[in-house]
């Protein structure tokens, strides 16, 4: 196997602006920037891609079909690979919401997979829906020996930085304080015994440990 998995957080979409909590599909679009963050993206990527896959939200499906063409590639839609969905939250954009949100995500990321944001999903129902589109992946692509090429699966902040630290075993604090801008990813690498190893967090390389660069500003964004 010679390819990697990239979780890509989508471009900049017109509820990111709004800092609003938009997460029931197809959600808002992106933003004329985020546009132009996923042409970039496409254009700037530096490893061979053999496949560009989507979530159903149409910033996703935006931002894939941006980088796919930058990359002469199609884009492909999957269905559980959208954002965390935080029910009776949806569309707010106050502190209390914010600080409810905060709330839940900080109980997944050390460990209480059972909380449920008010009116919406568990983390566990996150990771029950999300984990095996991965493993589909994995299995008829990563682990193919004559398959060439990175796997970019366009997501959600908020969902990747969850899945990517269960995957791979990226300390839940780490996950917690260190968010992905728009366009960002996280990149893990396939190893032995269906296990991922994380080379990459945002701007980000290994060792992830708690507290590191822990001085920079919170983003605005909650879902990064």
């Amino acid at each position: 196997m010679s390819g990697r998995l990239v979780l890509v957080r989508h471009g900049q979409s017109e509820a990111n602006v709004a800092k609003r909590l938009d997460t029931r599909p197809p959600g808002a679009p992106l933003t004329q920037l985020g546009h132009q963050q996923a042409r970039d993206f496409g254009i700037d990527w530096a490893h061979p891609v053999g496949l560009v896959v989507h979530s159903v939200a149409l910033r996703a499906q935006q931002t894939a079909a941006a980088i796919a063409d930058g990359l002469g590639l199609d884009s492909v839609e999957a269905h559980g690979i959208h954002e965390v969905q935080v029910g009776d939250l949806e569309d707010r954009s106050d502190p209390e919401a914010v600080e409810q949100f905060d709330a839940v995500y900080l109980d997944w990321q050390k460990g209480s997979l059972d909380a449920a944001m008010p009116g919406g999903e568990s983390g566990r129902e996150v990771l029950d829906r999300y984990l095996p589109v991965l493993t589909n992946l994995r299995v008829r692509n990563l682990d193919d020996h004559e398959w060439a090429g990175d796997v970019l699966v366009v997501s959600h902040g908020a969902a990747i930085r969850l899945v990517a630290a269960h995957l791979a075993g990226v300390d839940g604090e780490f996950a917690m304080e260190h968010h992905l801008g728009n366009t960002e990813c996280v990149v893990l690498t396939p190893i032995t015994d269906g296990r991922w190893s994380c080379v990459q967090w945002g701007t980000m390389l290994p060792p992830f440990y708690p507290g590191h660069d822990a001085e920079a500003p919170a983003p605005a964004d909650p879902m990064g």
